[in-house]
């Protein structure tokens, strides 16, 4: 991961079955801890973007609630077709499992200083 304007996030989704699905995310805006744009697309394992693949506009926002941060994230389709292609593709299952492993990261961390401190 290279987080900085004009950077790029190369990542592979690992299935069930130990399958990859490779992607790349090009960072296009960022403003340190408030928000972060970029463009995701399907890529091989050698970071090529494959172009006839659903591409997407991910804005991500951070805003702070005090003890904890709301976090809010856009995700826009050029057309109705690529959106229902990545549904198709469990984007929709994917994506919430990831949310929830970052749900279960996050208060474990948070409950380890809790810990540290006593």
């Amino acid at each position: 991961m290279d987080f900085r304007e004009g950077g790029y996030w190369h990542y592979a989704m690992v299935g069930p079955e130990g399958e990859e699905h490779w992607a790349m995310v090009q960072y296009k805006t960022i403003r340190a801890q408030e928000q972060f744009t970029g463009l995701d697309a399907f890529a091989d394992a050698d970071g090529n973007v494959n172009k006839d693949m659903p591409q997407s506009e991910w804005e991500a926002t951070f805003t702070d609630k005090g003890q904890a941060t709301l976090v809010e994230l856009h995700i826009s389709y050029d057309d109705l077709a690529q959106l229902e292609a990545t549904i198709q593709m469990g984007f929709k299952e994917g994506l919430g499992m990831a949310m929830e492993g970052l749900d279960e990261l996050l208060a474990s961390l948070v409950h380890g200083k809790q810990d540290g401190l006593r």
